[in-house]
Order: C-alpha cells, then sequence, then structure tokens
C-alpha cells in the first residue's frame, strides 16, 4: 500500500484527498453511566465527528490486582491509583458494548474500538466492528496486532509509545497477518500532553516511511495542535471526548466537551479545505480586486506631442492602464494625441 491509497471505514474514504476523519473518543467518560455513554455519542453525533471508539478490557485482562510498587500509579493524573482499581473504574463493561454499538446505527455515526487482548477481539467481532485501534501501549503486543489484523478490517494503530524500529516490526506483523488498510497515528502518551512535545512533523514522515495513511492521536488541551496537523498531512484526529469536565472522571481533564469537538471538527476540515493544491493563478475570491493594482496613469494634463515625463506619468491605482514596469520606455517619448488627467496610459496613446 503507497501512502496515497485511501482507505474505507464505512464508505467514508480516508486518506490524501479526503476531509480528515474525526474520531471522537469516549474511553473512560462514561463515569460507570450507560445512560450518560449513551448521552454522549448523541453529543458527539451533533458535533460532527466521523466515528465514535470505545475501548474493550477489563482490569483482569490489562492487568493483575497486586499491591507491589510495579503496580501503583505514581505522579499525574492518576497518582495513587493502582493498576487494577483504575482500570476498574475506567473500564466500558463489556454488556454495554451491545447497546453502544446499537445506538450507533440508530444515530448513524460509525462505532469501533480498542480492543486490548484476544477475547475482546472476538467480542467486538461478534458485534460487526468495522474497524480496530491498538492503542499506543499495546503497539508492541504482536500477538493483539495479528488477532486484529487477522479479521481483514482496517488497523488503526498509535505509536506513542513505539520507537522506530518498534513501529516497523509492527507494521510488518500487521501486514503478514491480513491487514490491507492500516493507519499510523502518531501520539505523544501523555494525559495530557505537552503541546511543545507533539513533533507534527513526524506524521507525513511516518506516512513516507511505512508507506501509510497517517494521522493524529491528540492527548493536549484544545484543538490547536489537532487542526495544525492537517496542515502536515493529518488523515485521521482521534480526541478524547467527555459531556462535561466539571462532573469528573479519570479522562476528563484532557477531553473535549461537545461544543469543543464542534470547533474541532469545523476547524479542521477547514484547515483542510485551505491547503487546496500549489496555485500562483489568480483565486475567483481575489479576482475582482485585480482593478485595484498600480498602472500607468496620465497625472496632469498631456498636450499631443508633448513628451511623457516622471512628473505627468505615473504608476497609480486603479489597474486599468499600462503595467508599472513599462514606464521607462515610456518616459521621453511623445503622446500621440491629447490626453487629460486620470486618463489611463495605452500604448494607442503613445507616438
Amino acid at each position: 500500500m503507497s501512502c496515497h491509497d485511501t482507505i474505507h471505514i464505512q464508505g467514508r474514504p480516508i486518506g490524501e484527498g479526503h476531509a480528515p476523519y474525526i474520531v471522537a473518543e469516549i474511553s473512560a467518560n462514561h463515569n460507570g453511566d450507560l445512560t450518560r455513554a449513551l448521552q454522549l455519542m448523541e453529543a458527539i453525533k451533533k458535533s460532527g465527528a466521523d466515528a465514535i471508539k470505545i475501548q474493550t478490557y477489563t482490569a483482569d485482562t490489562l492487568t493483575i490486582d497486586h499491591d507491589s510498587d510495579d503496580f501503583q500509579v505514581r505522579g499525574g493524573l492518576w497518582d495513587g491509583y493502582s493498576l487494577y482499581r483504575l482500570y476498574q473504574e475506567a473500564a466500558l463493561p463489556w454488556d454495554w458494548h451491545e447497546a453502544i454499538f446499537a445506538k450507533g446505527r440508530e444515530l448513524g455515526v460509525t462505532v469501533f474500538s480498542t480492543p486490548f487482548d484476544e477475547t475482546a477481539v472476538s467480542l467486538l467481532e461478534q458485534l460487526e466492528a468495522p474497524a480496530y485501534k491498538i492503542a499506543s501501549f499495546e503497539a508492541t503486543d504482536h500477538a493483539l496486532v495479528a488477532r486484529a489484523a487477522a479479521t481483514g478490517k482496517p488497523l488503526i494503530i498509535s505509536t506513542g509509545m513505539a520507537n522506530f524500529d518498534e513501529i516497523g516490526e509492527t507494521v510488518k506483523v500487521a501486514r503478514e497477518k491480513g491487514a490491507r488498510e492500516l493507519i499510523l497515528l502518531h501520539c505523544v502518551s501523555a494525559y495530557p500532553a505537552p503541546a511543545e512535545e507533539s513533533n507534527l512533523r513526524t506524521i507525513p514522515d511516518l506516512s513516507k516511511s511505512f508507506g501509510v495513511v497517517a494521522g493524529l492521536s491528540d492527548h493536549t488541551l484544545g484543538h490547536a495542535v489537532a487542526v495544525s496537523s492537517v496542515a502536515l498531512g493529518a488523515a485521521v484526529i482521534e480526541k478524547h471526548v467527555t459531556l462535561r469536565r466539571a462532573d469528573g472522571g479519570v479522562d476528563s481533564a484532557f477531553s473535549l466537551e461537545p461544543d469543543e469537538l464542534s470547533v474541532l471538527c469545523s476547524s479542521c476540515k477547514t484547515a483542510w479545505a485551505a491547503l487546496g493544491s500549489i496555485n500562483y493563478a489568480s483565486s475567483p475570491a481575489q479576482e475582482e480586486n485585480r482593478k485595484f493594482r498600480r498602472s500607468l496613469y496620465a497625472v496632469k494634463d498631456v498636450r499631443a506631442g508633448e513628451l511623457f515625463t516622471a512628473d505627468n506619468v505615473r504608476s497609480i491605482r486603479p489597474g486599468y492602464g499600462l503595467p508599472p514596469k513599462h514606464l521607462p520606455e515610456i518616459i521621453g517619448r511623445k503622446a500621440a494625441v491629447a490626453i487629460r488627467r486620470g486618463t489611463p496610459i495605452s500604448w494607442q496613446l503613445i507616438a
């Protein structure tokens, strides 16, 4: 696959030549309430996102319940949690998945998920998930990548925790196991991520180096970084979304609210539209203003046979006369006819 190929998820083309595909990540922002999750889906749909993503795991599929220091979170947003307790609180229950996918069909919005182990892929296959996302922390789990790739569905992989060689290994596994439509997302796996560490120039290099469609999984605050990435070729933008940050939750601090998601969606599409193509011709919008460019005009009355001088011919606005570059050719020549002040100079007026 070349980096110029187009990928389709439920008929929506993704890649060069198409508006960025916006994925709204619910993650843990359901806050343990299915009704809230469904309300959030409705808000996301209204905001204009192309897809809604959830995460499919349990605390037991991600880690073990253990008290040693290895399993404790120190510092950052989740300081004081054990991994097991964090994932218990954040997980979207598996028995909600059917309702989530049904809601997506009702809303007419694509829903897919990030599986965190092979049993999660099996569940999602039963629900006919149209695509799979591999999280950056799992990008080097080749067995999981292989299982998702074997479904033959579009595969999106975040690269935040993988170095260049590891990304190459993962891409190789994915392709060998059946992934024909592959997207790599540049990602800084910090929560929130500092904008100055975004290194967005990595996005076009991902596309070039691995021959894939590339995008951004964005954990920075606000939407400026995501919009900027579009100018560098990001074909997919993934962003966490919550109903209200004030309601709390383990992911709320770096998530957008629905009105902010609306701004992100419209701004990303505007940024993409603004890219256009290489073009030095006048655009339709500026063509009307061409008449206000400078040109050569008689700025005093000139008698027939009188010499043109810097005193009676100047380069001024508007642009109905000869281009200013001809002024040196005209100075010192004679007027063919009498010329009134304010007349555009043309070759017919020059003897």
